[in-house]
């Protein structure tokens, strides 16, 4: 069992180096190389799911390597591979051959691989190993094409901005440890165990745990990194965003449920925050004028329902949502890459009659946009409920928050399809889609109308056994009567308001179609107030430090010179004259040494002459 487990993880990772290792000379036999792994990942991904296998290895001294699939991990791992496999389908057929291929593919790879380790890890060190190699290859799957500095500076910004956040990881880690039985125990490293901590070390584990989520899921205060993340290749926007790093956060809230409850207080910051996020990022998403920009604040918006179930404590909404917005999400994503491709642009103003230009991929397009708003009978309209029938039960405000949210997905999405079907002008010089390209999205467009099975009984219920989360509460049909009809209230709307601008402000629209002035806010708090800071110490470092370490050394260097020039002579000159007495002592001891045996005996008798007066004169 634990060998199916190691497979599962080694496979894609192993496959993804060895390719970067090759690099271009891999190219033509990189995407049948990369396809042929993630069909096997997901036979693997499945077959675990099922038998729920674990794994251990040694690593540290009483602190084992333990992987292990359970019914929360086992849907995660389905659904990325799953994702991914599509995601390889669609870009072998669009990616281009003068690309680097083998580049491209093995962090592709390396990127799916760290995310199985961190949906499989069943300690905080593991996770960390995955959390870590998902960001590197994130950044670099983001500034895939480095020769373009817009590119680079966004990956780093989307690094630098997760990398922030992941600290908290760290903290958590570190206040398991101090709450263990000492350096040796792993059972405080556990995930299942960070609840059983004692105070302050819980509140710095939920702590920890909760910044490391809402960075990497993009949540509020965090979401603008995602929007400088869609510079990458749509491949990338699609995968990134729809069932790896960006949901990986919620996974983890999802996971370390019993720990939010534990705390007394996480549980609300998150399920508020998840709120917050679905509201104000889902104003984001309606102000924006480029597609990718709007499914890049959208994401956002419906991880944060997510979020939200997380904290709400409805876990089997949260992974049913989950797992439809990866269907969703990675077809819009892609649909956006190949009328990228195909018309240059991704600007909705310049996108008008796309849908009508290349049909299939705009039929793909709406269902995957229909779900997104929530409107029957696909999947995200019965998962949102299941979800908020959680918040209902915590508190009809949460509800009611999480029903803006969802009034404000309806917007959004009716606005895109608004573009993409109106009537436009011939494009004669639109490039062809891809076949190749165009079955993934079918797929996944079945896929969107597939998965609302799970969310009603007796598949719901069956679900809930999967992921042992008993006594989750149950939508009534007004509520699916009313989520519906609020969708379809507020897409009509948007869908007659078209693009006609929004009636707000000139300040607060700019605010919306900026993020919400997040990045400058971060630049302003704490960008700005780092680099003052390490201006100053490298004035201190120039002014003070150097001056003293180089004045250290030219009054070392003079008292060097004073020393040659004054002491050295004095010991020199010491030296020598002790030298010539001692030569001249010699000299005079050598007189007397004649060889002369009378002068001998006469030297004898006035030695004992003088030593004779002076004993008489003591005396």
């Amino acid at each position: 069992m634990s060998a199916l487990l190691w497979a599962l993880v080694a496979l894609p990772l192993g496959a993804g180096v060895l390719l970067l290792v090759v690099g271009r000379r891999a190219d033509r036999a990189a995407p049948g190389v990369a396809l042929a792994v993630a069909v096997s990942a997901l036979g693997l991904a499945v077959t675990a799911a099922f038998r729920h296998p674990s794994a251990r290895a040694p690593f540290l001294d009483g602190l084992p390597m333990r992987l292990t699939v359970d019914g929360l991990s086992g849907l995660l791992a389905v659904t990325v591979t799953a994702v991914t496999l599509v995601v390889l389908l669609f870009s072998a057929a669009e990616f281009g051959s003068g690309e680097a291929r083998a580049r491209f593919f093995g962090l592709m790879l390396l990127f799916a691989g760290s995310m199985l380790v961190t949906v499989t890890a069943a300690t905080l060190p593991v996770l960390l190993m995955g959390w870590e190699v998902m960001g590197a290859t994130s950044w670099a799957l983001i500034g895939y094409w480095w020769r373009d500095p817009e590119r680079t500076s966004a990956a780093d910004t989307a690094f630098l901005t997760t990398r922030t956040a992941d600290l908290g990881l760290y903290l958590a880690a570190g206040a398991a440890l101090a709450s263990g039985a000492g350096p040796t125990s792993y059972s405080s490293l556990s995930l299942d165990g960070l609840a059983r901590a004692d105070e302050p070390w819980l509140s710095f584990i939920t702590a920890g745990v909760v910044v490391a989520a809402l960075g990497k899921s993009a949540q509020l205060p965090f979401s603008f990194w995602l929007s400088k993340a869609m510079r990458g290749p749509s491949p990338v926007s699609a995968l990134l965003h729809s069932a790896t790093m960006v949901v990986a956060g919620a996974y983890l809230l999802l996971r370390t449920g019993p720990l939010l409850d534990a705390s007394g207080w996480g549980d609300d910051v998150v399920a508020w925050t998840g709120a917050a996020t679905a509201i104000l990022l889902g104003l984001v998403a309606i102000a924006q004028a480029d597609l990718k920009q709007l499914l890049a604040a959208s994401s956002c918006a419906q991880i944060g329902f997510m979020v939200l179930a997380a904290g709400a404590g409805a876990t089997t909404g949260g992974t049913l949502q989950l797992v439809a917005h990866a269907a969703a999400k990675s077809l819009l994503f892609l649909a956006a890459g190949a009328w990228l491709t195909a018309l240059g642009t991704q600007q909705l103003p310049a996108l008008l009659g796309a849908a009508r230009h290349h049909r299939t991929v705009g039929t793909a397009f709406t269902v995957a946009a229909l779900s997104l708003a929530g409107l029957p009978p696909l999947s995200l309209w019965a998962a949102k409920d299941v979800l908020l029938a959680g918040a209902l039960e915590r508190s009809p405000w949460l509800y009611a928050a999480g029903l803006a949210g969802a009034f404000l997905s309806a917007v959004y999405s009716a606005k895109a399809l608004w573009f993409v079907w109106r009537p436009a002008v011939a494009r004669p010089d639109a490039r062809r889609i891809p076949a190749g390209a165009v079955w993934p999205l079918v797929l996944l467009a079945f896929a969107c109308v597939a998965l609302v099975v799970p969310a009603f009984p007796p598949v719901r219920d069956s679900v809930s056994r999967v992921l042992a989360a008993s006594g989750q509460p149950a939508p009534h049909a007004w509520e699916f009567a009313l989520s519906a009809g609020l969708a379809l209230l507020a897409a009509a709307g948007a869908w007659a308001w078209g693009a006609r601008p929004l009636p707000l402000a000139a300040r607060a629209k700019a605010g919306f179609a900026d993020w919400l002035g997040l990045e400058r806010a971060a630049h302003v708090l704490l960008v700005a107030p780092t680099m003052r800071l390490a201006r100053a110490a490298a004035a201190f470092d120039d002014r003070v430090l150097d001056r003293a370490v180089e004045g250290s050394a030219s009054a070392t260097v003079r008292l060097a010179r004073w020393t040659d020039d004054v002491v050295e002579r004095a010991v020199d000159g010491t030296v020598g004259a002790v030298a010539a007495g001692t030569r001249a002592l010699g000299r005079w001891a050598r007189r007397p040494q004649t060889g002369q045996l009378h002068q001998y005996l006469a030297q004898a008798v006035a030695a004992f002459t003088v030593l004779a007066v002076v004993l008489v004169l003591v005396r």
